[in-house]
């Protein structure tokens, strides 16, 4: 067994597979007393003893289990594949091959999305087709190949409802065993070196484009098996009909209703979700074109800038799936080892790099960045992620409903986190400003020793396997430091020719990029009806920035000295201070619904006006 001793396994059948309902003690974390989680509809347990997670699988369950321990993150996709078999028929039908014929079950063909294929892609593949079949024509060997292309040219301009057949009948058999003896046709030379690759590189490009919209990824399956299965089979042996015909001798190879599903945003290769795998396109083009165009004369700083941070998404999602797959397959020791070292390493990066940069040249204005970026990210947790939860989970469930003495745990523990990070500030404030004269010390010099002041005053203020896993994490990592240096790079002349203050860059772009993929886990599981988990992700994240990201930043500063002071702005800790109030005050009935959550979410709209029209800190 991978579990620790505390934890016991209660197995039950529900429905076609198991459901592994795990117990452990609460005290190994403290917003998790009186509750019982699930995944499906939240249970209340008043017994102080136990909490129950529910999950799919052992690894699953291990998972979760080390989510809630100290306070890691939640994580909202799965790390092991769910069997086939298990899932709807919607998931079912995104992993289609496209050779089904279903025709009583597929409704009207002449959808919006349909058409807008037409418009997109249908007549421009439609008239290479035509152009092919033509040259295919003209060098008269190639004259099968060219039927073969003006039939594929009616086909690709509507291709719904239709069928594409491998016919091979006997006499088609003799012929091709003739064929076979003798030597390859002449227009099969012809057709591999003047049609398929034009049309080769046609359907590449639309692969590639209808693949990155995603919702149009039926057509990148449909490009794709011409590409490599249907141009390379003999025309005598292709067979284009009505899917409702009667069949022929053979199989089906491409049958296609749909152009568009919008439910392509759940799909996955090899459990990646496919907007962080197309992501990895602008990753790629983010580092090109920050390192090898150095002088900016092909790509403005500007532009390399916004690449560079939005790249940063994906590489978070990278890291946070590498994270949950180690932690999943591992002991709590390593568990905890791994998220303790990488769970803030995406944000980590970032200021470090900039704190590193801004101490190079002389900079004070990057230092004051990093304290807006951890600012905003503490505002954002504690208002955007739970008030744009309970909007989106209050109009689909009206009210919803939690723990409020766990609420209150997790909160008093955020207000003791936002305290520590700000004592320095407030004992600042209180005697930053003091100047004492007449001191003297008990050995009579003014060098070392107890000083004893007769006259103290206060002047001015100065301002996937665990392998394969930690590979990717690895990776992931090295990614994330290149697309920071380029974002610390590149930020500086956004700062100097921008009219908002340089406040306003920091808690938004720069705190609530990197968030993300949590904001979007908080949103999934608050349509879930399970907004305490919402509210943890939130929480989870602004005590890790209070008592992860800032400690390591301070520690940081002790051995490589680049001025970093704990001190922040007035504006910064007002705003926390209020903001820690504000949610306190919301999450005390126990009772989460849309007015609410509009109700945080104005506030720190408020917020981010004050901090837009804030006078640009010192330095800047």
């Amino acid at each position: 067994s991978v579990y620790t001793s505390p934890i016991t396994i209660q197995v039950f059948p529900v429905g076609r597979f198991h459901i592994f309902g795990f117990y452990y003690p609460l005290f190994v974390r403290p917003s998790n007393f009186f509750t019982a989680c699930s995944f499906g509809d939240e249970i209340w347990d008043e017994n102080p003893c136990k909490t129950t997670i529910s999950a799919e699988n052992e690894v699953e369950a291990q998972k979760l289990a080390n989510n809630y321990k100290f306070g890691f993150r939640k994580w909202k996709s799965h790390v092991t594949e769910r069997p086939f078999e298990d899932r709807s028929n919607i998931v079912k039908e995104l992993y289609s091959e496209l050779n089904v014929i279903k025709p009583y079950s597929v409704g009207s063909l002449f959808a919006c999305g349909n058409v807008l294929y037409v418009f997109l892609f249908g007549w421009w593949i439609s008239l290479v087709y035509v152009f092919v079949g033509l040259l295919m024509f003209l060098t008269v060997f190639g004259i099968p190949y060219a039927k073969l292309c003006w039939k594929l040219s009616c086909y690709f301009l509507w291709p719904f409802g239709k069928s594409i057949d491998k016919v091979v009948s006997f006499h088609i058999q003799m012929q091709f065993v003739w064929l076979a003896l003798v030597s390859w046709r002449m227009s099969t030379y012809v057709w591999l070196l003047v049609g398929y690759p034009l049309l080769a590189v046609t359907h590449s490009v639309l692969c590639l484009i209808s693949w990155l919209l995603v919702f149009t990824i039926p057509v990148a399956k449909m490009s794709a098996k011409t590409l490599h299965t249907i141009l390379l089979i003999p025309p005598e042996h292709i067979h284009i009909s009505q899917a409702t015909e009667v069949r022929h001798e053979g199989r089906v190879i491409l049958c296609c209703y749909h152009a568009v599903n919008l439910y392509y945003y759940k799909y996955t290769v090899d459990g990646i979700n496919v907007f962080a795998v197309n992501l990895l396109l602008l990753v790629i083009v983010s580092l090109v074109i920050g390192y090898v165009d150095k002088s900016n004369q092909f790509v403005s700083s500007e532009v390399k800038f916004a690449t560079a941070v939005i790249s940063i998404i994906p590489l978070s999602y990278y890291i946070g799936m590498g994270i949950a797959s180690i932690s999943a397959q591992s002991n709590f020791a390593v568990g905890a080892v791994v998220n303790a070292t990488f769970g803030s390493i995406t944000e980590l990066t970032f200021y470090i790099t900039a704190l590193v940069r801004g101490h190079h040249q002389g900079n004070k204005c990057l230092q004051e960045i990093v304290k807006a970026a951890l600012t905003g990210t503490l505002l954002g947790c504690i208002l955007f992620i739970p008030g744009i939860c309970m909007i989106i989970g209050g109009l689909r469930h009206r009210e919803q409903r939690f723990n409020s003495r766990s609420a209150g745990v997790s909160s008093s523990l955020l207000f003791i986190s936002i305290g520590g990070v700000f004592a320095p500030t407030l004992f600042s404030k209180a005697y930053g400003n003091l100047v004492c004269e007449d001191c003297t010390n008990s050995t009579g010099t003014n060098s070392s020793g107890s000083f004893m002041c007769k006259n103290c005053h206060l002047g001015a203020s100065v301002h996937w396997s665990r392998w394969r896993a930690l590979l990717i994490l690895i990776v992931a990592t090295v990614l994330m430091s290149a697309c920071a240096d380029l974002t610390t790079e590149h930020i500086q002349p956004i700062l100097s020719h921008s009219s908002m203050s340089q406040y306003f860059i920091g808690v938004t772009v720069l705190a609530m990029v990197p968030e993300i993929p949590e904001i979007v886990n908080g949103v999934q599981f608050a349509l879930q009806n399970t907004i305490s988990l919402s509210f943890e992700v939130g929480s989870c994240i602004a005590v890790q920035v209070c008592m992860i990201q800032i400690p390591i930043l301070v520690l940081f500063n002790i051995f490589y000295d680049v001025g970093f002071v704990l001190i922040f702005s007035d504006l910064h800790l007002w705003a926390s201070i209020f903001s820690v109030i504000v949610v306190n005050y919301i999450f005390m009935d126990g009772k989460s619904d849309y007015f609410q959550g509009t109700a945080l979410v104005v506030v720190y709209l408020i917020l981010l006006a004050l901090y837009y029209f804030a006078p640009s800190p010192s330095g800047c």
